[in-house]
């Protein structure tokens, strides 16, 4: 007799239904698996043999088959074992309870512990979508499945639990999400705690009004990773669908902290300068999401720019543009988001000193050109705003004057980026680094004196087109920032101030 159990798998950022049967029949004793399992879901067959023994229960001594359609997906990790074990327990007889209206997923431990999973948000989301009524996940996992509503999530810890309420012996509640349980705690780090360095604020606020990518140029101390690391406290705040989508690659990449059900904090991550361009955008055997997924909706830090291989470097310039990674493998195309802001910090030469009012640089011109071309045009082109961030001096470090709050400075941020979800909000574009072609004309309505200014930027400074398009992004969030439609003469003006250092220092 066949019996037929439903459980998830997943598929980059997505999930799909999971048929798993279970097929007893006399002969030879064996356990076979077949339905292109990979090798973690082979070795399920020993987990569930454990599990059903160590947990007093039989282990029917047969030919078993179970087959894990469909047949043409390549099935990955441990996430099968309980719908296994359920398989084969119904398949026995000694589960008798109807389970057709309820999903399975989780990994067995030998004594019949139900283990976390990564990925039981989209599972869950896609369990709902089937119009499943029950899913059975970790007790691990439980605020994570709890964040979905019109589904009954179950947690369990261990076998017994769930042969408990099949049995009507103790019946598992569902869990319901609280969002007091996952409420986020309050960073530490604030703007008010950088002393001077006005420029390099301001021109921070201009990014995260707008979701430009930022360059900061700077010796050694003046300030930069302190600057970037706060730069997440002045975003704007997330909205729900951009929580959901976060949750979801955090959860698949298995980052989601312990007992937190959504990330609602933007991400922030800040990879070693050693990291490999597959770290960086994913991929693998398996393909998981790098670290520019995982700073989606959020900053991508990288701090020494430099440093970085320059494979690593240039395979950003796509996922920079599209704001979405692919990775091809022979069993199919994963795409995962990657919607990130770029903070990058670098020292101007290899000493760090190149330029610096009082400390003499020790580097040779040589020296200093070959640090300074590891940063290729093509990239430098796709970040929309250049700043000098230079040492700052003993009044500023030691006036007793109190910083602007980074409360404060997000009150300005979230009022333009108000503006720009009502002007785009017929349109898929999020923030003003993100206007495509198709609108551009429109929303970046330039006065008679600004265009002249611009025109002139343009002949003077040998600007490419991707500059244009960016200085006039920048202008337009400048005047958002200001409430104002039509972008003016000063607005322009700032913005082509963030983009003349690669002619200081790349002498382009």
């Amino acid at each position: 007799m066949v019996v037929k159990c439903k459980s998830l798998g997943l598929f980059g950022i997505d999930s799909y239904p999971i048929e798993v049967e279970a097929d007893l029949s006399k002969g030879i004793p064996a356990f076979d698996i077949v339905g292109l399992p990979d090798v973690a879901v082979k070795e399920s067959r020993d987990r569930v043999r454990s599990a059903i023994k160590n947990c007093g229960l039989e282990f029917p001594n047969m030919h078993i088959i179970v087959n894990l359609a469909p047949a043409d997906i390549k099935k990955e990790g441990p996430i099968y074992d309980l719908p296994i074990l359920v398989a084969i327990l119904k398949a026995s007889g000694q589960i008798s309870a109807n389970t057709s209206n309820c999903a399975f997923i989780g990994e067995l431990s030998l004594s019949g512990e139900v283990r976390g999973v990564n990925g039981v948000l989209p599972m869950a989301i896609s369990a709902r979508q089937q119009n499943i009524e029950n899913l059975f996940i970790p007790f691990e996992n439980a605020s994570e499945g709890a964040v979905v509503e019109g589904i009954n999530i179950l947690p369990v810890k261990n076998v017994f639990e769930l042969l408990d309420h099949f049995r009507n012996a103790k019946t598992i509640l569902p869990v319901k999400y609280s969002k007091e349980s996952n409420a986020a705690n309050e960073s530490i780090l604030d703007f008010s705690q950088v002393k001077g360095q006005e420029q390099a604020k301001r021109a921070l606020e201009i990014a995260a009004a707008g979701g430009h990518n930022v360059l900061l140029i700077g010796s050694p101390g003046a300030g930069k990773s302190m600057l970037a690391k706060r730069m997440v406290t002045i975003l704007p705040d997330m909205t729900f669908e951009e929580t959901i989508e976060t949750t979801k690659i955090h959860s698949i990449a298995g980052v989601l902290k312990k007992g937190e059900g959504l990330v609602t904090r933007r991400p922030f991550r800040s990879p070693h300068h050693n990291v490999s361009s597959v770290g960086l955008t994913g991929g693998g055997t398996n393909p998981k999401p790098g670290e520019i997924s995982l700073a989606h909706n959020g900053v991508l830090f990288l701090d020494e720019l430099p440093e970085f291989s320059r494979s690593a470097l240039e395979s950003l310039r796509q996922p920079l543009e599209d704001s979405k990674v692919s990775i091809s493998r022979a069993h199919g195309t994963y795409t995962y988001p990657s919607s990130f802001m770029l903070i990058a910090a670098m020292n101007p030469c290899p000493c760090g000193f190149y330029n610096h009012p009082t400390h003499a640089c020790k580097c040779t011109e040589n020296a200093v050109n070959r640090y300074l071309s590891r940063i290729s045009g093509p990239l430098l082109d796709r970040i929309d705003i250049h700043i000098e961030v230079p040492p700052v001096d003993f009044e500023d470090l030691s006036a007793k004057s109190t910083e602007e709050e980074s409360s404060k400075i997000r009150e300005r941020v979230n009022k333009a980026r108000n503006i720009q979800n009502e002007r785009f909000k017929n349109v898929s574009i999020t923030s003003n680094a993100r206007i495509d072609a198709s609108v551009f004309d429109k929303v970046c309505v330039m006065d008679e004196k600004a265009n002249t200014l611009l025109k002139n930027a343009f002949e003077k400074l040998s600007l490419t087109a991707r500059a244009y398009d960016r200085i006039l992004k920048v202008a337009r969030t400048i005047a958002d920032l200001e409430g104002i439609e039509v972008i003016k003469t000063e607005h322009i003006s700032e913005a082509i101030q963030y983009r003349t250092l690669d002619r200081k220092y790349w002498k382009r």
